[in-house]
């Protein structure tokens, strides 16, 4: 059957009204953005665009032989038991567990390891598609409340809500405008910190996730079992600083909060603390009228990160990036703040992800060594290594652990292993790893895979490392399909982890599967962050095209046989590389990606993006950002290349309605831009390969979806994928 791809006549795309009037003026340059109604979710134009372009992709996907057998196979490997590493609060143990197939993860609460475990709240009971998701899980110190938050259909506003432990009852506190915010308990159960924005104007008529004005003022509340909402205690405001967020922490021994305090998604940030031991009245003693919590600052600028790892009194310890872009250990003592010292020092080629205080004064510290991480038991005093935790290659999902408790749980995955709990108990004089739970999925071989790691050299020469996940004995041909996956921003590492719909395609559709770790992530620490972003932004779509090239060069794949998948950043990713090289992929899957780069600051919270990204109303930074932005760089490849049969490749664009993170309008503008210079501009044009977008209801970025939503865009994206690319089944 004829693939999609190399269909003679473009596809019979709607023409999208070009509104030529709205144009912008930076800084001495004219900049038309035709497709500006496509910014306004609710009107009448921007519902039909979408309404036809589902009918477009829809008519595309019918033709996909293999989106059934996607969905079949990937649902039936989907159905096994997930596991979360335990925590522990009070005596009791609580973690989250799905069946296999279930909408939502469910929480469960046991007396003790051997206890029989009980349902505490299960997110699947409060909507019919499973659209409301868990997203904040906080137990107060005695284990007797649970406040938790929930979210609607994948936006980022969150709704608190408070249990009793023991009989599962809803109190009747309801806590609205949440984002971007856990709970933190004081000890004495009493209430929690949480932070919140202002009610927007039309707050009782919104449908909330679909808004794009921006998210200003965050500020951080106390909220008191038992009372409402609008007498929730006011602790920090900032109305000269109305773009920072906000947290607070209630260390561990419960005697101070600390307020953090981020400018921006740069990983660096304030440290201000209030002593709650010295207000023995809770949290109401301690303020007069309308006056702030009298909090003092320790760090009051934005020169490094600092994340509380212990105290003992007024000694702290933080990790932080002070002088270390790899991270270290300090320790400051609240009554000699302007003293600092190293309790362990950056190493020289590792990055310090974590360090988590356990068994009274011990630490375990996470490292990413090669994107890969590596454990340690350390001397919480003086730094000293005590013991190397040995584990496989791969990433630790999680560390469980109070400083008071002996026993530890680590989460671990990779490529080829779903998931492992190890049990440490750390009171032995060889601290052991012990599996407690391990996950097995039905019909999962591992042994049918191969998985290795390249060092791929960039343009300037820089070495980026690469997974590349195959099946077992493969001829390096050039003749395979190819999936390269990559982010590279924000300094968020992509480490190895296991997915059923990226094992389905590597062994039904001898699919190769990649994650290029890209500058701008977090891989080798902040260096390699600065070095993807701002100015530099540039290096991550280099790192990328050198990536795919070495697939091409080393006989894994050619081509038309590569696609190229990102999502949010890694969208901008995507959008950006199809832009300069529509020669080298012959798909892209773009998922909820950040399109418009001159005008991203203004919508909801895009404004914290500055950090990686720059802003169009400096003029400098103009000058980066319109160079690579994918919604002013569309151009027809065929006119700028000898070759006359150059085209894009083929094209997905995903995005949701309710994605409140990276609105859809970027998706939606690129796409209008797209099919009009590409197609419908034109009376008969070379662009034959689809250009689409996937536009899901009811979902937003990607946090929460229900496991059927998940399924079906894995089964439609990958079939796509499998058309255009001529991928069979096997």
């Amino acid at each position: 059957m004829e693939s999609v791809s190399s269909l003679e006549e473009p596809l019979p795309y709607p023409i999208a009204r070009r509104d030529e009037s709205f144009t912008d003026y930076y800084h001495g340059v004219n900049i038309p953005d035709p497709y500006r109604w496509l910014e306004d979710p609710n009107s009448e134009e921007t519902k039909e665009f979408v309404e036809k372009q589902v009918n477009i992709t829809d008519s595309v996907l019918k033709t996909c032989e293999t989106r059934e057998k996607l969905r079949e196979n990937i649902t039936k490997l989907y159905d096994f038991p997930k596991y979360e590493v335990p925590f522990r609060a009070g005596d009791k143990y609580f973690y989250f567990h799905n069946t296999g197939l279930q909408p939502q993860k469910v929480l469960y609460v046991q007396d003790s390891l051997d206890g029989e475990p009980e349902i505490l709240l299960d997110p699947n009971t409060l909507s019919e598609d499973g659209t409301v998701a868990l997203s904040i899980c906080s137990i107060s110190e005695d284990a007797k409340f649970l406040a938790y938050g929930i979210s609607s259909s994948g936006s980022d506003w969150v709704t608190i809500k408070i249990m009793r432990v023991d009989d599962k009852s809803v109190e009747p506190d309801v806590l609205l405008w949440v984002k971007f915010s856990d709970a933190s308990w004081t000890h004495d159960s009493k209430g929690f910190f949480y932070s919140r924005y202002p009610t927007p104007k039309d707050g009782e008529s919104l449908d909330a996730g679909t808004e794009t004005h921006s998210n200003l003022h965050h500020e951080v509340y106390y909220h008191r079992l038992g009372t409402d909402q609008s007498n929730d205690i006011l602790c920090w405001k900032d109305l000269e600083n109305s773009r920072c967020t906000r947290s607070a922490l209630v260390t561990e021994d419960g005697k101070y909060v600390l307020l953090y305090t981020y400018e921006n998604c740069d990983p660096v940030n304030q440290v201000y603390y209030c002593d709650l031991s010295a207000f023995p009245d809770g949290i109401e003693g301690c303020k007069r009228g309308n006056e702030l919590l009298p909090f003092i600052k320790l760090v009051d600028n934005f020169a490094a990160s600092y994340d509380y790892v212990a105290n003992d009194g007024t000694a702290f310890t933080f990790r932080s990036n002070k002088d270390a872009p790899k991270y270290k250990l300090v320790r400051v003592d609240l009554t000699k703040p302007d003293s600092w010292s190293d309790i362990i020092q950056e190493d020289e080629k590792d990055v310090l992800e974590s360090a988590v205080a356990v068994n009274e004064n011990e630490l375990v510290i996470c490292y990413l060594s090669d994107v890969k991480n590596v454990l340690q038991l350390r001397d919480l005093k003086a730094g000293a290594l005590l013991h190397h935790l040995p584990i496989d290659i791969g990433t630790v999902s999680g560390i469980s652990a109070r400083r008071k408790d002996g026993t530890i749980f680590i989460g671990f995955t990779n490529f080829l292993i779903p998931g492992i709990i190890y049990e440490c108990n750390l009171k032995a004089e060889v601290p052991n790893l012990r599996v407690f739970r391990e996950t097995v999925v039905p019909g999962f071989d591992h042994t049918d895979f191969q998985v290795n790691q390249a060092f791929v050299p960039s343009k300037d020469g820089v070495k980026i490392p690469m997974f590349i996940v195959a099946g077992k004995d493969i001829s390096l041909d050039g003749s395979h399909p190819c999936l390269l996956y990559g982010y590279g921003g924000f300094s968020i590492s992509i480490t190895p982890n296991f997915s059923i719909g990226r094992v389905v395609i590597v062994k039904h559709l001898g699919v190769v599967f990649c994650i290029a770790n890209i500058r701008g992530g977090g891989e080798y620490g902040e260096d390699w962050h600065k070095a993807g972003s701002l100015s530099k932004k540039q290096n991550c779509f280099d790192d990328f095209i050198s990536a795919a090239e070495y697939l091409v060069e080393a006989g894994y794949t050619q081509p038309k046989k590569l696609c190229i998948e990102g999502g949010s950043n890694g969208g901008l990713l995507v959008g950006a590389c199809i832009n300069q090289r529509p020669d080298l992929f012959g798909c892209a899957l773009a998922h909820v990606g950040v399109m418009d780069m001159l005008r991203f600051h203004k919508f909801t919270i895009g404004h914290a993006w500055t950090s990686d990204y720059g802003c169009s109303e400096k003029d400098e930074e103009f000058q980066w950002l319109i160079k690579y932005s994918p919604l002013h760089n569309v151009r027809r490849p065929w006119e700028q290349s000898h070759n006359q049969e150059s085209q894009y490749p083929s094209t997905m664009l995903l995005t949701a309605d309710h994605d409140d993170r990276v609105v859809p309008l970027h998706s939606l503008k690129l796409l209008a831009t797209m099919q009009y210079v590409l197609c419908t501009s034109l009376e008969k044009s070379r662009q034959t390969n689809p250009i689409i977008g996937r536009i899901e209801r009811n979902a937003g970025h990607g946090a929460g979806r229900p496991t059927q939503k998940v399924i079906d865009e894995a089964a439609d994206r990958y079939a796509f994928m499998a058309k255009v690319l001529g991928a069979s089944w096997v």
